[in-house]
């Protein structure tokens, strides 16, 4: 699976964007995808991650009500739909996909990884 995300740029706080992940292969609809997020000086961070079906999301709190991850396993998409933005959400965002079904936190569950996208948050 090859994984490309985009979508990023400068927003202002309280708004909105939506990143892509664009998969490729056969297998796309096998794994649980899932967002990471990694801003300067920090380590890589869980976003969120949806299942294989699309049925089940999770978020780690400090998005929870803010961030939505989809899925169109048709399209080989993944999407996450970033609202009310604030300036601590500035990050590259990353997209990857699970060796696992369902979702889990931890980076070294996800064996596909995208290029990354810059999103930046004004004050």
């Amino acid at each position: 699976v090859q994984l490309q995300a985009f979508g990023g740029g400068l927003v202002q706080a309280g708004g909105c964007l939506r990143l892509f992940c664009a998969a490729s292969g056969r297998t796309f609809s096998r794994y649980a995808m899932g967002w990471f997020r990694q801003a300067p000086g920090k380590e890589r961070e869980f976003v969120g991650g949806i299942n294989w079906g699309g049925g089940s999301t999770d978020y780690v709190d400090s998005v929870k009500g803010r961030f939505t991850i989809s899925r169109d396993n048709a399209k080989n998409t993944v999407y996450l739909q970033m609202n009310s933005l604030k300036p601590e959400d500035t990050a590259v965002y990353y997209c990857a996909a699970s060796r696992l079904s369902y979702i889990t936190s931890p980076a070294v569950d996800y064996i596909y990884w995208g290029q990354g996208t810059l999103v930046t948050v004004s004050s």
